[in-house]
C-alpha cells in the first residue's frame, strides 16, 4: 500500500499518501496538434523543468491536444502547480498566441495555448496506480490516434 505514516503511532495516527499523482493536461484548442507538431519543444520544455525541479515522471502519454502523466513527488516539496506552469511556460515561449476564447482569456502571461487548469488525481494505493496507469496506456486508443496500446 502506498501510504506513509506521519507523526508518532498512537490512536491519532494520521497517514498521508506518497507523493505519486496522475495529471491531465490540455492544450486550450481541442483540434490542434502542437503537442506533437511541437514534440521538441515540449522535450525541452520537460528537460528545463526537470532540471530546475526535483520530481519524477514514471509515466506519461503525450497526444495531439493533451499529456496524460503520472508523476512522483519529493517529500519536502509538493507544489506542483509551479512545475506546471514551468514546464506550459517553458514550451509557450517563441510560439505565437492563439486566438481562442474572449478577450478574458488573454492576460500577458497566457498566450491561449493551454487550458488554465489541469486535473490532478493524487494516487492513494496499488490497485489506484494501476488504473491510472491503464488510462494513461488507453488514452490514444479512446481519443482514437491508435487501435490498440
Amino acid at each position: 500500500m502506498l501510504l506513509q505514516c506521519v507523526g508518532m503511532l498512537d490512536q491519532t495516527q494520521h497517514l498521508r499518501p506518497i507523493g505519486k499523482l496522475f495529471f491531465k493536461v490540455r492544450l486550450q484548442d481541442r483540434h490542434a496538434n502542437l503537442l506533437v507538431q511541437e514534440i521538441e519543444r515540449l522535450r525541452r520544455a520537460t528537460r528545463k523543468t526537470l532540471n530546475a525541479m526535483p520530481f519524477q515522471i514514471d509515466e506519461i502519454v503525450v497526444m495531439p491536444t493533451a499529456i496524460h502523466t503520472k508523476w512522483t513527488l519529493p517529500e519536502d516539496d509538493a507544489d506542483f502547480s509551479k512545475w506546471w506552469r514551468m514546464l506550459k511556460s517553458q514550451f509557450s515561449r517563441g510560439l505565437p498566441a492563439v486566438e481562442v476564447g474572449g478577450p478574458s482569456d488573454f492576460k500577458p502571461y497566457n498566450k491561449g495555448i493551454w487550458q488554465r487548469r489541469f486535473w490532478e488525481y493524487h494516487l492513494r494505493d496499488v490497485e489506484d496506480l494501476e488504473a491510472h496507469r491503464q488510462m494513461i496506456h488507453f488514452a490514444p486508443v479512446q481519443a482514437g490516434l491508435v487501435k490498440r496500446p
